[in-house]
């Protein structure tokens, strides 16, 4: 995966839109899915193209229009899975940064999600007093993409996942130890785990991310 591990880092910031283009940073990709950041300049688009597989696009700064047949309009902090087999673009009317994560064909998607719709990630889960709640929303061969909520107080003792892994973190901060080192992380932002990089997560305060992890 082509971030660097053991900080904390801001996608939109980290990708600027360029006035009058668009830019496309692969991430990540293994079989038939795949991670890039998209950065979109006000008034420029992606044209609407069919895909025999959905994507999520989940944005981080401005608000992405998705065009085509299934219309749809998403702003930070929101995503829409596209649906299959019928033209689907993004339009930015402002500067506009999002993460596309591509699901190859066949993956498993939780009921909740309904492609055409757009949806706030971090009020899919709740939080529960006392509790981590869990809700994997895509999973295949090759990743899963789970949401998670911890209740302040909680956390994960220290593990290793067994590959690459990127937090997104949706609402509240926690602090997450990796190799030792302890890293405050907010809202907005987004931390790395490499394969076998041992981490921890403790949320003093109420605390939600999504998380993706590899395994291919």
């Amino acid at each position: 995966m082509n971030e660097t591990a053991g900080h904390a880092f801001d996608i939109a910031a980290d990708n600027p839109p360029v006035p009058g283009c668009t830019v496309s940073h692969p991430v990540w990709e293994a079989g038939g899915n795949g991670l890039s950041y998209f950065s979109l300049g006000t008034g420029t688009d992606i044209s609407a193209e069919l895909y025999g597989y959905h994507r999520l696009e989940f944005v981080v700064a401005g608000e992405a229009q998705v065009t085509g047949a299934a219309p749809a309009v998403a702003g930070a902090g929101q995503a829409v899975v596209t649906p299959t087999d019928v033209p689907v673009g993004v339009r930015a009317e402002k500067d506009t940064v999002y993460v596309e994560l591509s699901l190859e064909k066949g993956t498993a998607m939780n009921s909740v999600i309904k492609p055409g719709e757009a949806f706030t990630l971090k009020d899919l889960i709740p939080y529960q007093d006392g509790r981590i709640v869990n809700m994997d929303l895509a999973h295949n061969d090759s990743m899963k993409f789970v949401l998670m909520s911890f209740d302040a107080g909680t956390g994960l003792s220290e593990h290793a996942a067994p590959g690459d892994a990127l937090v997104f973190a949706l609402d509240g901060e926690a602090t997450i130890t990796y190799e030792g080192v302890e890293n405050l992380v907010r809202a907005g932002q987004t931390f790395k785990f490499d394969a076998g990089g041992r981490h921890a997560v403790r949320a003093d305060k109420r605390f939600k991310m999504a998380l993706l992890v590899t395994l291919a």
